[in-house]
């Protein structure tokens, strides 16, 4: 009995940190569990777990959550194009720090040690001031002009 109110109290406490229950989560999305169980089974989602294996949803479990039912749901996708356009974001991501991480190195190996002759080329640059455009207007035409 005693071990079972240990267990009790570590999951409340862990609920007060961000973790959602199958059940909670379940009525904040108007879904049943056993569909959450079915993305978990297609690896849609994957839920931490606590020492009792009662599945724990994060704020970050939330958002990958609202991704695939706003697929599902708004833009009719099934199961398989959700697992496509999710690995697609998780590969883009990672593209994206790629080319950081280039960039990064390019801004480091091409500025390292030249730092004050770029900076007096940026100052010898003579700075050109945007002038405001002049409106033209259109001369009324005379109504006697041969013209017309």
């Amino acid at each position: 009995m005693p071990r079972r109110k240990e267990s009790r109290n570590d999951e409340s406490q862990k609920s007060q940190k961000g973790y959602y229950h199958i059940s909670a989560v379940a009525r904040m999305y108007n879904i049943h569990p056993q569909t959450l169980r079915l993305y978990e089974r297609e690896g849609l989602i994957q839920p931490s777990r606590s020492e009792g294996n009662t599945r724990l949803y994060t704020k970050d479990d939330l958002e990958r959550l609202e991704l695939i039912l706003n697929l599902i749901r708004d833009l009719g996708v099934n199961l398989a194009g959700v697992e496509v356009v999710l690995n697609m974001r998780e590969k883009m991501r990672e593209m994206e720090n790629q080319v950081n991480e280039l960039l990064n190195y390019v801004r480091d190996e091409f500025f390292h040690g030249r730092e004050e002759e770029f900076e007096t080329r940026r100052r010898g640059l003579i700075p050109v001031t945007m002038i405001k455009p002049i409106p033209v207007r259109k001369e009324e035409v005379d109504k006697n002009s041969p013209g017309k």
